[in-house]
């Protein structure tokens, strides 16, 4: 069934949907049992419409209006009370990853905008004599190599840094993010001079053979941290591209949608900027060995990495993109759309 027709076949039992929401919100008490009946029962129906809709035509104006009426009836249904805890969950298992999962192919562009920049500038200062003297005075290295990079992670109490660590993550984060509205370039900037200052700095100590003491103190919050700036990088790469190409929605449907993906993703990412900011305060200049220090960051990095992507397949599954207020289906939705 065509589009058109499928809208033209449905869009009666949509429209009592909604005169039936609007009245139980109104007065639910005035309501027969009869009209509560048919109310859950379209309920139900709009559902598993809603979620066929998705998979068969991908039309965002239908889409929409299915989500917003579910939504809205959804929320007659079960009322406020425990809706805020129930959100927040909804949020991290599954809206959020699935989110990140959604734009995982703007994640590689991102993570190359950043690296390459990262390997090229580390290479360049490691094995040039020239570039090295050109970065800084000999004694001005050997006393960052030496004392100023591990001294900065125990320059203040752990707590303090730790807070500290949060708001610039916080505010590199967003301005990559929200940058790339401008056709991307500032987020591709920002990204790769993030990568430039982390692969100078790695330059610098491979240069005197210290590499392994430069891994050691940037793995430990460094591998969570890098990959959580890059996925915002990919979030503000994807709004400054929904500019430049909306396909085939308009172009304002375009920054809309991908405006409310990447809200979810930098919502759920100030978590993963906690994490990285305590392990940077606590473990980093901790006396702990390197290889547990770094075994400490590589194990939340991969618990990080084994959540997006499980979670975010089972996300797409469902058939979600990860938008903010994207209706999440039920067991009974899900079970109906299987039997489809």
């Amino acid at each position: 069934m065509d589009i058109d027709r499928y809208i033209t076949a449905n869009e009666p039992s949509w429209i009592r949907l909604n005169e039936l929401t609007h009245q139980a919100r109104t007065n639910m008490k005035k309501m027969s049992a009869a009209e509560i009946d048919e109310l859950l029962a379209l309920y139900q129906q709009t559902s598993s419409q809603l979620s066929f809709a998705r998979g068969e035509y991908r039309d965002v104006a239908l889409n929409a209006r299915l989500t917003m009426a579910v939504a809205s009836t959804r929320s007659v249904i079960y009322g406020t009370q425990a809706r805020g805890t129930r959100s927040l969950f909804e949020f991290f298992s599954i809206r959020f990853p699935t989110a990140v999962w959604f734009a995982r192919k703007s994640i590689v562009i991102a993570a190359l905008v950043t690296i390459l920049p990262a390997v090229a500038m580390g290479a360049w200062l490691a094995n040039d004599e020239e570039a090295l003297d050109a970065a800084a005075p000999e004694a001005a290295r050997a006393a960052y190599v030496d004392e100023e990079f591990e001294a900065y992670y125990s320059s203040e109490e752990a707590g303090a840094f730790s807070t500290r660590v949060l708001v610039n993550n916080i505010y590199v984060s967003f301005l990559a993010f929200s940058s790339g509205i401008l056709l991307c370039i500032p987020t591709v900037f920002v990204l790769a001079f993030n990568g430039a200052n982390v692969g100078a700095a790695g330059g610098l100590f491979h240069a005197v053979g210290q590499g392994s003491k430069f891994w050691g103190l940037i793995l430990p919050h460094g591998l969570l941290e890098v990959s959580s700036v890059i996925i915002a990088g990919a979030a503000g790469l994807r709004l400054g591209w929904s500019v430049i190409s909306p396909g085939d929605r308009t172009r304002g449907a375009a920054v809309t949608e991908e405006g409310s993906r990447s809200t979810v993703i930098v919502l759920g990412l100030m978590v993963a900027f906690i994490v990285a900011g305590l392990i940077e305060g606590f473990v980093t200049p901790s006396s702990l060995p390197t290889a547990m220090r770094v075994g400490i960051g590589a194990a939340v990095f991969l618990v990080f990495v084994a959540y997006i992507v499980t979670r975010g397949m089972t996300g797409e599954r469902m058939g979600l993109t990860g938008l903010l207020r994207e209706e999440i289906p039920d067991a009974d939705t899900l079970a109906a759309r299987r039997a489809s």
